[in-house]
């Protein structure tokens, strides 16, 4: 097959004319989906659910294909529009009518620290890692988890954390990365130490000794300093 310029351009057998229609096409259902989303009441996109994610999705689908494809019409793409915002709206009534239905829809915040120790079997069940627990965590100056009563995952996928007040902070797993990548190899006895998956604290015999919670075998030394805003 020879090197067609025009088609890796354009496509094959489009005319360089459709560009006018594309440039047409897409000015209308930029703002057929401006108008739409207005209509919706959206939130800024970090405060986006599950549910809400996917009505964009389904819109921008039925946006962007019309946008540049001939063989697609303007007014099936604006049906869809209007059926998904129809269903849109249904669904958002019934969330507010009846709790069963805004839990399957919506979801339900989850709580994955308490009393400075990871939920262990609750937070494995959650796709968030690691990092990104920790990451969200040393964005609110938290050093070690002795600091948080508790934590909730959102269902927009923030986290909500109520902290200890300083004469209430514990012992405590330490989440800055130079200390949590460094699991503790020799044992100092009498001093407590934070289990690296779950943040269970005791005083360990050896670095080897197993968590009674999730089965692990890395420790840190827990911190135990408060928390400076």
């Amino acid at each position: 097959m020879q090197f067609d310029l025009q088609r890796l351009l354009i496509g094959e057998d489009i005319p360089y004319s459709f560009l006018a229609e594309v440039l047409a096409r897409t000015s209308i259902m930029f703002f057929v989906l401006l108008f739409i989303l207005r209509l919706s009441g959206k939130r800024g996109i970090k405060q986006l659910s599950i549910f809400e994610l996917a009505i964009l999705i389904s819109l921008g689908s039925a946006a962007g294909d019309p946008m540049f494809y001939r063989e697609v019409g303007l007014i099936p793409a604006i049906l869809v529009f209007i059926v998904v915002i129809t269903l849109y709206k249904i669904i958002t009534y019934l969330t507010g009518r009846f709790e069963k239905v805004e839990k399957f829809v919506e979801g339900k915040p989850v709580k994955l620290i308490h009393q400075g120790k990871i939920i262990y079997r609750t937070f494995r069940k959650e796709t968030l890692a690691y990092d990104e627990l920790f990451s969200q965590l040393r964005q609110n100056n938290i050093t070690h988890l002795g600091q948080v009563e508790c934590a909730y995952l959102e269902t927009s996928g923030d986290l909500s954390i109520f902290y200890f007040s300083d004469q209430d902070v514990v012992p405590g797993l330490p989440i800055l990365p130079d200390i949590y990548d460094f699991p503790a190899e020799d044992i100092t006895p009498g001093v407590s130490y934070a289990c690296t998956h779950c943040g269970e604290t005791k005083a360990v015999l050896s670095s080897s000794d197993v968590c009674a919670i999730c089965g692990e075998r890395e420790w840190l030394q827990a911190r135990h300093e408060i928390r400076v805003a």
